[in-house]
């Protein structure tokens, strides 16, 4: 099965990999402007997450494979390849793997290192929806909003929200299946894993999921690495320092 994609613009191919619990139209707005610049960008669903097929089975060798097959059913090669978070654990791994098909690697605020499970409240808000009860996007928000107190948090959460039909809301994601596998999402990128070519890392000034302690397990899987700190943003620096993000990536990748 080939994974669902939204493709902006023409030019090099650029793929881009959303995190946990979002899809490929969380960047539309990155996608276009990278577009702008003679890119063709590949706004991607992985397994288990907006549009793309729901699979009982969900791990980064599957996600990394994916994306192969993605590649190959696209005649896709020489590409630039963006990942922010879980997209940027799958990121990895594939460049990893497959190295002739990546020219440059992005990696947006995720370490190769191991992560404990920490999406407990989420997983519970989402869980708790019911759409027999709940007939509008202001009500799953107050719902939601038991579990989650950050406003932003909740409105990439219920970007998921779609109409199946009229009066019928549900969640795009595979909820069940993320919530048995989510300690999948934490771990570490096998320790021989290794990628040679030019590769950035970007964190926010704000955000605790790459510490200076990650900068040596960084530069032992990706020696030809750099790391630029966001400023003013968190884990989603792009949403959050979109400008800033956007200089940062066009600067490594022209």
């Amino acid at each position: 099965m080939t994974l669902y994609s939204n493709i902006i613009g023409e030019g090099k191919p650029f793929i881009i990999l959303h995190g946990f619990l979002g899809m490929g139209d969380n960047w539309k707005t990155l996608a276009k402007k990278f577009s702008e610049s003679n890119f063709e960008v590949h706004l991607v669903d992985q397994r288990n997450h907006g549009r793309s097929f729901h699979s009982e089975d969900f791990d980064y060798e599957l996600m990394a494979e994916d994306l192969k097959h993605y590649c190959d059913d696209n005649n896709l090669n020489d590409i630039v390849l963006l990942g922010h978070s879980m997209g940027g654990k799958t990121a990895m791994l594939f460049a990893a793997k497959y190295p002739e098909l990546v020219s440059k690697l992005i990696v947006a605020d995720i370490s190769p290192r191991y992560y404990p499970v920490h999406h407990d409240a989420i997983l519970e808000g989402l869980s708790s929806l019911d759409f027999s009860e709940i007939k509008s996007r202001g009500e799953a928000d107050d719902a939601l909003s038991n579990y989650v107190h950050e406003d932003g948090t909740r409105m990439f959460l219920l970007k998921n929200l779609y109409w199946i039909e009229k009066g019928q809301l549900a969640l795009r994601m595979n909820l069940d299946v993320l919530k048995e596998n989510v300690s999948e999402v934490g771990e570490a990128l096998p320790i021989h894993a290794t990628f040679q070519k030019d590769t950035l890392f970007l964190r926010g000034d704000r955000s605790e999921y790459i510490g200076d302690a990650d900068e040596a397990i960084i530069h032992r899987h990706f020696p030809n690495s750099k790391l630029i700190t966001i400023s003013k943003s968190g884990h989603w620096l792009h949403a959050e320092n979109p400008k800033e993000f956007y200089e940062a990536v066009m600067n490594f990748i022209s």
